[in-house]
């Protein structure tokens, strides 16, 4: 008795100590995914030494593979490691909370302040996601589309989303790329050793998360369309835009764009003044779900639009890691992953056109501005949330300076 007393408040300490780890990393983790996996890096495997090397990146090597935010991925599995179930929510709350609030403040704030659709520090939210999105369509093409067959595959998906604009066509491009991308994007992959990763899911378990994640993202749609009731059609729009993000948070947008805005629901305007301020808290960047739902819905909208963009992520870890070591030597998952990541940055790229450029860039001074901004980020390494903070004071300048 005594030893399961301590079992179990060693447990609760563990959770503490990671909700407090994972806490201080969402106040201070700016920068995106990339920089969020240094700072795990930094903090998990050379400060607190709670995974080796070759774990960590078997870890990131998977949350690149699933559709979502990879850097909350790896969050979640580095707390599942460390404290089990609780762990996993425990890293999730405290890595998610700082920015969810400081957005869902951000949306009452715009709701007191009334209609600020023409107020030039809102525009200049809007050129900073100009910038940003274009640094992130660049590093994608780079990344992801390297080559003429990849770089096509691009282009049709973009032409595709922007010829028949809805989400179902983007879901149709990414099934699209899957399918050239396992018949005509062959790589030749060799056998590695298993993972070591230190976590004990039985395949029981992680195959009923996979049938959740499957019966979720069936269903959903299927109970809004018979339902009148708003929260039902918020958990369905959020979980399948969490449930088809490949290659980062940047590419929900466009899926929670076609989601939002065509109902009205949100508008263009506040659409985008969201994401400009999205980049300028810490913390993942999926906690623009709650910036949507607070402008839809209030707190209650807010939370379910949260908890349902990241609940695909929970899914799908615990559904695949216990078979990620058998699943990244086929080559044909590599080529459908090939697929899917050049697709992505199609849908990257539509919208950058729209909304992003559409909304953010009206005049020659906007262009400017956005020059401004990207040249900062990409050639001087300024943080984004400096970028779009300082971009919001110089619109205000300039409206005053030089007024349309």
């Amino acid at each position: 008795m005594r030893h399961d007393v301590d079992r179990k408040a060693l447990g609760r300490s563990h959770i503490a100590e990671v909700f407090l780890v994972f806490l201080r990393l969402g106040l201070t983790s700016f920068g995106g995914p990339v920089a969020h996996l240094g700072y795990f890096h930094q903090e998990f495997v050379a400060r607190r030494k709670w995974l080796d090397d070759r774990a960590y990146a078997d870890l990131v090597a998977l949350c690149q593979f699933l559709p979502g935010p990879a850097s909350s991925q790896v969050g979640l599995a580095v707390g599942l490691s460390r404290a089990g179930f609780g762990g996993a929510l425990a890293a999730w709350t405290g890595f998610t909370l700082p920015s969810a609030l400081a957005l869902v403040l951000f949306a009452f704030g715009m709701s007191a302040l009334g209609s600020t659709a023409e107020s030039p520090w809102l525009h200049g939210l809007k050129i900073a996601a100009v910038a940003v999105v274009a640094q992130a369509v660049l590093a994608m093409t780079r990344a992801l589309a390297p080559d003429k067959e990849r770089a096509t595959l691009a282009v049709v998906a973009a032409c595709m989303v922007l010829l028949f604009p809805s989400a179902w066509s983007q879901v149709a491009a990414i099934v699209m790329g899957a399918i050239v991308g396992v018949m005509l994007l062959k790589v030749e992959t060799t056998p590695e050793a298993p993972a070591a990763i230190p976590l004990a899911i039985g395949r029981r378990t992680a195959l009923l998360s996979l049938f959740l994640f499957f019966a979720l993202l069936i269903g959903l749609p299927i109970l809004a369309a018979q339902s009148s009731d708003m929260n039902v059609k918020l958990m369905d729009s959020f979980y399948r835009s969490g449930s088809l993000v490949f290659g980062g948070g940047h590419v929900v947008l466009p899926l929670l764009q076609a989601e939002v805005v065509p109902p009205g629901w949100v508008n263009d305007s506040q659409f985008m003044a969201g994401y400009g301020a999205a980049q300028a808290v810490p913390g993942p960047l999926f906690t623009f779900a709650a910036y949507l739902g607070a402008v839809i819905g209030g707190w209650s909208a807010a939370a379910i639009s949260l908890l349902a963009v990241f609940l695909p992520s929970f899914l799908l870890v615990i559904g695949a890691l216990p078979f990620w070591e058998t699943l990244r030597t086929r080559s044909w998952a590599q080529s459908l992953l090939r697929g899917i990541n050049a697709t992505v940055v199609g849908l990257l790229v539509a919208a950058f056109y729209d909304p992003v450029w559409t909304t953010g860039i009206t005049s020659a001074r906007d262009f400017a501005l956005a020059m401004v901004a990207f040249l900062a980020l990409q050639m001087w390494k300024v943080a984004p949330w400096l970028v779009v903070i300082l971009c919001a004071f110089a619109a205000s300048g300039l409206a005053v300076l030089l007024p349309a």
